[in-house]
């Protein structure tokens, strides 16, 4: 099980746990303030775009040539930048934390 900590753009922190499926869906189920996922994780709006904490992105490994052209289109996009759809859960992303973006 992996718990996993969002912390949203009003600094609201949440932590949730789970097993499978992606981050984006936890987040989504679980009513994270501004994480929408409208395209239901098929990456092609950018709505569950967030920040993951810079000693944590190795953890995620890099992003596919779609996930970075999304985030290309984005105005607050970073280096730190993710859109949680294309983030699988495992166990070893237990303690995983994500900053919400603000949306353009």
């Amino acid at each position: 099980m992996a718990k996993i900590i969002f912390t949203t753009v009003e600094n609201d922190r949440i932590e949730l746990e789970a097993t499978s499926g992606t981050v984006m869906s936890l987040a989504v189920d679980n009513f994270v303030e501004g994480i929408e996922g409208s395209c239901k994780g098929v990456c092609s709006c950018a709505t569950c775009h967030v920040y993951v904490k810079p000693e944590q992105m190795e953890w995620l490994g890099q992003p596919s040539d779609i996930e970075q052209d999304m985030l290309e289109l984005k105005e607050h996009a970073t280096e730190y930048s993710r859109l949680c759809c294309q983030i699988e859960i495992n166990d070893g992303l237990d303690g995983l934390e994500l900053s919400v973006a603000e949306h353009d």
